[in-house]
């Protein structure tokens, strides 16, 4: 068993971590926090907006920032956005204060759910299947390495993959602060 105050579910864009995200934290009564969510709100401007504004950096900075704060909390599931783990201080506060949830996708699966998405930067080319390869290659090692736990949700709908999810942590995490 690995207690921590908080669960953090980390994985590449379109992995479902929002989704999954509010099915999971109603079962497991925690406050849902989307770091992506929460950054736009605190900055009045989306994530596109931003990316063209402060460009990647100023993003990524922002970020970290909102992770940092949102970790200080307890009974707070956080859904990161796919590229949190590219900051090392951000893995580790994670490690420190979360059990890390690794949510893995492949591109094709990928391309389907975000088809018609058009608030990814990162995804703002033709070639978006070649950048989702990129990506998985540069930051799936880092996803693992910050994974408590990796579920996979392929082909299963939100709330069969939240009930399976929620029978895996029984057996690995315990909720720090929690009482029983």
């Amino acid at each position: 068993m690995n207690p921590a105050a908080n669960l953090v579910l980390v994985g590449p864009m379109g992995a479902g971590k929002t989704t999954l995200g509010r099915a999971l934290a109603a079962r497991l009564g925690l406050r849902l926090q989307d770091v992506d969510s929460a950054v736009e709100q605190e900055a009045g401007a989306s994530v596109t907006e931003l990316f063209a504004r402060e460009g990647e950096a100023g993003f990524r900075a922002r970020e970290k920032a909102m992770l940092a704060r949102l970790l200080k909390g307890e009974g707070v599931l956080i859904a990161t956005g796919g590229g949190a783990v590219l900051d090392a201080d951000n893995r580790q506060a994670m490690r420190a204060r979360a059990f890390v949830v690794y949510l893995p996708v492949d591109v094709a699966t990928q391309l389907v759910r975000l088809t018609g998405d058009g608030s990814r930067p990162l995804l703002a080319r033709p070639d978006r299947e070649q950048v989702l390869h990129d990506l998985a290659t540069a930051r799936s090692p880092l996803y693992r390495e910050v994974a408590d736990l990796v579920f996979d949700t392929h082909g299963l709908a939100a709330d069969t993959a939240a009930n399976r999810l929620v029978d895996r942590l029984a057996n690995h995490w315990t909720r720090q602060g929690a009482t029983a």
